[in-house]
């Protein structure tokens, strides 16, 4: 061995190390950067690029400038009784959300127990939800809390209260041939509905508890029938025109025990205003019978028929954002194949699939970021707009207003690492591009905001569209008892909110799998 060779191997130690102690595969592996130095790289990349940063800035003003100008061109009123032109108005139920509560109500105080019963012998009404009945209420103001027995055309006998709940009973309608004897029992602040074929044999139908009933409060008779909404499905669109109907009830063999007992009839037409005109009512009594004749409808709000205007309206610029951050997450990939220097990002980190999880990091994550600061300014100064134009906007539970503005910012988030993975994919940002508008925008455009499509082939396509991740921001909620139009363009999504944003993100993976399957397989 020459003295030179001999050097270089006392150098290197025994077992081919070096003078540090560790071997050449322990360098490159001291040198090869970690996940967390190749998160701070793409950082580094994204933040010195100012066409990439004037694109998240676009994203956001995009994002809260349409539906700013959307809220401010929103203007809501209606005529008063005396032809005077003022702002809408919402009815707020015991829960805090709105409601309707429009109906006839002959009615009586009831102090304390007691119970009242009749017999429904005739119910005239077209529509399956209209309601004949019994109830119970916290005075007349709309809006109080009530339960009240009943019987519907299409539904059967019902117990419902507080305008959200509501429990089934026997089915059938009522007719001359058929009539149906109701009762209504208070002990306390409990209500309980019983129905009979006979008035011998009776059958509970639920027991409703109205926290804060008075001692005082006001039974009787009503008939109320929603709006006939005349929805009409054709190849491009579907339209509806509500028209207001009328239900007029037939009550006799009127008893009442306790409380209920002694007081005179009263007549009321509660909730008589709002943004669709009713048609009147009134009541006769004839030797004991009563003859009701009742317009509109004791239920949840629902924003297709109320004037009530959902908070992601303030967010309605969401999809012109998901342009522009298409761009950013796609060119922050697509620009390194274009220029070539994918190869030296890769060289520096051998493993490629650590690479795409980084950039999907930083891109998601400064998306998120910028996202939940446009979102939260939108919400609080569109509102703000809203109310200025006599609009009355949804109230929701402040868990909800915060999973509308949270979601959003999630959903910008994904779909820019959406955008990345396509990119990676294409290995090209143009065609990403594309691609996620026409699986993402596109679909949501069709489905929610313009009424090109009918409703069937509009929830199909947010069933199974990354555009379903759009349900994050629904808040209105649809009601079984209130027969209305729930379709995409009124606000309603086939999917709940977060099952919808699970879509968006199965595609997402799917894609992010797919990217960086192929990252690792083919040349850079």
């Amino acid at each position: 061995m020459s003295a030179r060779a001999e050097q270089e191997s006392r150098a290197a130690g025994p077992a081919g190390r070096d003078g540090a102690g560790g071997t050449a595969a322990g360098r490159d592996r001291v040198r090869r950067p970690g996940f967390g130095r190749l998160v701070w790289a793409e950082w580094t990349k994204l933040r010195s690029v100012p066409a990439w940063l004037v694109g998240l800035a676009v994203a956001a003003l995009l994002t809260a400038a349409i539906g700013l100008l959307i809220c401010g061109a929103s203007v809501c009123s209606r005529q008063d009784a005396h032809g005077r032109e003022v702002a809408c108005t919402a009815t707020i139920g015991p829960d805090g959300r709105n409601v309707t509560d429009r109906f006839y109500f002959v009615h009586r105080p009831m102090t304390g127990d007691g119970s009242l019963t009749v017999r429904l012998t005739a119910l005239d009404a077209t529509l399956p939800w209209a309601k004949a009945g019994i109830m119970v209420k916290n005075g007349v103001r709309p809006g109080a809390g009530y339960a009240a027995v009943l019987v519907t055309p299409g539904h059967g006998a019902r117990l419902q209260y507080d305008f959200e709940h509501d429990v089934a009973g026997p089915p059938g309608a009522v007719s001359p041939g058929r009539p149906r004897w109701l009762r209504l029992t208070r002990a306390g602040d409990g209500v309980t509905g019983s129905v009979s074929p006979d008035g011998h044999h009776w059958t509970t139908v639920g027991t409703a508890r109205l926290a804060g009933l008075p001692r005082t409060a006001q039974v009787g008779v009503f008939a109320a029938t929603p709006l006939d909404l005349g929805r009409t499905d054709s190849m491009t669109q579907s339209t509806v025109h509500p028209e207001p109907t009328v239900a007029t009830a037939t009550f006799d063999r009127v008893r009442a025990t306790g409380g209920a007992a002694g007081a005179s009839w009263t007549g009321t037409r509660i909730g008589d205003s709002g943004p669709l005109r009713t048609a009147a009512g009134g009541y006769h009594d004839t030797g004991g019978t009563l003859r009701v004749r009742g317009s509109g409808d004791i239920a949840p709000a629902v924003s297709s028929i109320a004037s009530i205007t959902p908070i992601e309206r303030t967010l309605l610029g969401t999809f012109a954002g998901l342009v522009a951050i298409a761009v950013v997450a796609s060119s922050s990939i697509g620009a390194e194949y274009r220029r070539g220097t994918i190869r030296l990002t890769l060289l520096a980190s051998p493993r490629r699939g650590r690479v795409l999880a980084a950039k999907a990091v930083v891109v998601g994550g400064v998306v998120f970021v910028v996202g939940l600061a446009t979102s939260l300014a939108a919400v609080a100064l569109g509102t703000r707009l809203l109310r200025a134009n006599g609009n009355v906007v949804a109230a929701v539970p402040a868990a909800t207003e915060a999973r509308v503005v949270v979601g959003t910012a999630a959903l910008l988030a994904v779909a820019a690492v959406l955008a990345l993975a396509v990119a990676a994919i294409v290995r090209h940002a143009v065609g990403a591009i594309v691609a996620v508008l026409a699986g993402l925008v596109l679909p949501y455009l069709l489905a929610a905001v313009l009424p090109v499509l009918p409703a069937p082939a509009a929830e199909w396509l947010l069933r199974v569209s990354p555009a379903a991740g759009f349900a994050v921001q629904q808040t209105m909620l649809a009601y079984p008892q209130v027969d209305t139009s729930y379709t995409p363009f009124d606000g309603y999504y086939p999917l709940a909110p977060w099952l919808g944003f699970a879509v968006l993100c199965g595609w997402t993976v799917v894609a992010l799998t797919a990217a960086g399957l192929l990252l690792r397989r083919r040349d850079a």
